[in-house]
């Protein structure tokens, strides 16, 4: 239920658990075989890990509807390595929007990793909200990650709900699994859509050939199931200002379908969009573009409201947050120039 995040340095998968089927192992499905031997880890997030890359056959990717075969080599891998899920709170402040007994709304600035893992065990929010916050709930099966229910990328800011009670963790969980969780972003992406308006329904997941990166699979043999609509804010000629809503929150989920579709995320490092992929070929150009890379050194992306109901009230809620300051001078930069040129 929770939205999965990549690090930026997950270059390699860390092995969790390594089993060999028995010689007299009949006939069964890699998810009923993993789950009796992984007994506090569920099917659906097993069915995911298979989906995602996580677990191979003599390694080799398989499909969730594998079967394993006598002496079978099954190995379950994670990009960060076996953890202790002890958390060392840290003093460090908090954008607070709404707090009440049951949840806050955190405003996340670019560049904080929601939750520790490997190379980022420490300066996460979860570090911050286990020295400002006592005895959070933690979901079954993330231990380690209190309060959380939702995640977004580092270097993406904006708007998160945290649970502070059983009550608010449980409701909240089921209210992202059942996609009624209301989210918009706001990304500066390259080029313009022709459409001012658009639906993509793409699946998505981890590359096969980069386990960094989420991209799509526009057979729907790989991947999860992931919808993004989109809308077109602002036209700046070479790049633009969209509206993205979120259906589901798969990992990477807008850079990947706005990549999939041809309008990469503006300075999307991961991506592909820190290179001009839209515009003239004069050299004052190019500098324009590259002070804008200075502004803003990261991917274009706010996650700017939040709407939810409330787990002990019943009454909906939402949120709206300013755009950052790197975000708004980038904008204001584009527009000057269209308006210049």
């Amino acid at each position: 239920m929770i939205e999965e995040d990549l690090n930026d340095n997950e270059d390699d998968l860390f092995e969790h658990h390594r089993i060999v089927a028995d010689p007299g192992q009949s006939l069964l499905r890699i998810d009923k075989f993993l789950m009796d031997r992984l007994p506090n880890v569920t099917r659906n997030k097993i069915q995911n890990g298979i989906r995602d890359g996580f677990v191979k056959v003599n390694e080799q990717a398989i499909k969730p509807s594998y079967k394993i075969h006598p002496l079978d080599v099954v190995t379950v891998s994670l990009p960060q390595p076996p953890r202790d899920t002890d958390v060392k709170p840290e003093n460090i402040p908090l954008n607070i929007v709404y707090e009440d007994e049951h949840l806050l709304v955190v405003n996340k600035e670019a560049g904080m990793v929601v939750h520790p893992a490997y190379q980022n065990w420490s300066g996460t929010l979860v570090n911050a909200l286990t020295y400002h916050f006592q005895n959070l709930p933690e979901m079954k099966g993330n231990e380690g990650r209190p309060g959380l229910v939702h995640r977004i990328d580092k270097d993406t800011s904006g708007l998160l709900v945290i649970a502070k009670t059983e009550l608010a963790m449980t409701s909240l969980a089921k209210q992202f699994f059942d996609h009624s969780i209301e989210r918009t972003y706001n990304a500066i992406v390259w080029g313009v859509p022709e459409l001012t308006e658009g639906t993509i329904n793409v699946n998505v997941g981890r590359s096969l050939k980069d386990r960094r990166i989420t991209v799509a699979f526009p057979e729907g043999d790989w991947g999860r199931t992931a919808i993004t609509h989109y809308k077109l804010l602002k036209d700046f000629r070479y790049v633009s200002l969209l509206e993205c809503k979120l259906e589901t929150g798969r990992t990477h989920q807008i850079r990947a379908h706005m990549k999939f579709i041809g309008y990469t995320l503006f300075n999307d490092a991961t991506y592909g969009g820190n290179e001009v992929l839209k515009g003239t070929v004069f050299s004052k150009y190019k500098q324009f573009v590259d002070n804008c890379f200075k502004i803003i050194p990261r991917q274009a992306l706010h996650a700017k409201t939040l709407g939810f109901i409330h787990p002990a009230t019943g009454k909906f809620l939402q949120f709206d947050s300013e755009l950052p300051a790197d975000f708004k001078e980038v904008l204001e930069k584009w527009e000057g120039y269209v308006k210049n040129h």
